[in-house]
């Protein structure tokens, strides 16, 4: 059987082409239980730029006592930087947690940083040590010379629908907290769904919510997790509010390290999949891109839990551990 593509059916209402903001060579292998080799993910990192994804979060810089899967970050960045020489357009932005963070990135080639806060306090004291306006401030000299250097930011921010020791998070203290960020000089924020327990409802409520606070819907993207399944329903319904910059992970890997009840994030193909059936431009080859997830997968010694990965593989006998 031929490798399948979805029929497409052109939504006017939605947004001509959406930017995937692959993360999962950082979000995703953060969490793995053993050590990718270095090799194995600079290899990763090509593959998914070949397959046409133009934003590759690269790795972190936090230190390696708290992310020791990322402890080999100073070698890998120079690894794939020359990628962006072969890749037109190419970003590899990099996560950093303070200044010495950022240092080690800029003196390895990083063009592109992304900090990481918290919506709720305490998610921002039990993953930073610190209150959410500790950590804010410890941020604005990051961005402030990243800036200065040259260097794109943007802001993540975790716990934006649900905390799982405060519950539901109301959309004001979310707005609050991702108007620090953007004030700090991130060019883009990323909302994120760190547990997975979004419902569309929410999702449109807190991107109304920063409607109404002035923020151009441009500078925001969505970062979601399926541990309920919600993740494409939360990203359709938040296409349908203008978002056109989408966070996924490739073949679905990924959780949270600090919110031990999260499934990985979105998968990359299953997002593309949806898209191009909806006639959404994305610039990526969803045949080689699921080609890569099975590469990697066979690589962890486990199947990829992406769905669209599953039947893709299954249907073009894809190799699942070779290639």
């Amino acid at each position: 059987m031929e490798l399948g593509l979805p029929a497409v059916v052109r939504d006017p209402a939605l947004p001509a082409r959406v930017r995937i903001h692959e993360v999962g060579a950082r979000d995703g292998l953060q969490n793995e239980s053993s050590l990718v080799p270095v090799e194995v993910k600079a290899e990763f990192i090509a593959r998914l730029a070949a397959a046409g994804l133009r934003t590759v979060e690269a790795t972190s810089f936090v230190h390696p006592k708290w992310v020791p899967q990322l402890a080999d970050a100073e070698e890998l960045l120079p690894r794939v930087t020359g990628l962006r020489e072969q890749y037109q357009g190419l970003r590899l932005p990099v996560l950093v947690p303070n200044e010495r963070g950022l240092e080690r990135a800029l003196a390895r080639g990083a063009d592109e940083i992304a900090v990481f806060a918290s919506a709720t306090e305490t998610f921002a004291q039990r993953n930073l040590n610190r209150s959410m306006a500790e950590a804010l401030e410890m941020f604005r000299p990051v961005v402030t010379r990243a800036v200065e250097a040259g260097v794109g930011a943007r802001g993540y921010l975790s716990m934006c629908f649900g905390d799982p020791w405060e519950g539901p998070v109301g959309a004001d203290q979310v707005v609050t907290a991702g108007l620090r960020l953007l004030e700090l000089g991130c060019a883009e924020l990323s909302l994120g769904d760190t547990i997975g327990v979004a419902t569309p409802g929410q999702v449109a409520g807190l991107l109304e919510a920063f409607d109404r606070a002035g923020v151009p819907v441009e500078r925001l993207a969505v970062h979601f997790h399926d541990t309920y399944g919600q993740a494409l329903s939360n990203t359709l319904t938040a296409l349908r509010h203008g978002i056109t910059v989408v966070d996924a992970s490739a073949g679905g890997l990924g959780g949270c390290p600090y919110a031990k009840s999260a499934t990985g994030n979105l998968a990359t193909e299953d997002l593309v999949w949806m898209l191009h059936g909806l006639g959404i431009e994305t610039g990526v080859d969803l045949t080689a891109l699921a080609a890569t997830s099975a590469w990697l997968a066979g690589r962890l010694g486990r199947p990829s839990p992406s769905r669209a990965v599953q039947a893709l593989v299954g249907a073009a006998t894809l190799p699942s551990s070779t290639g």
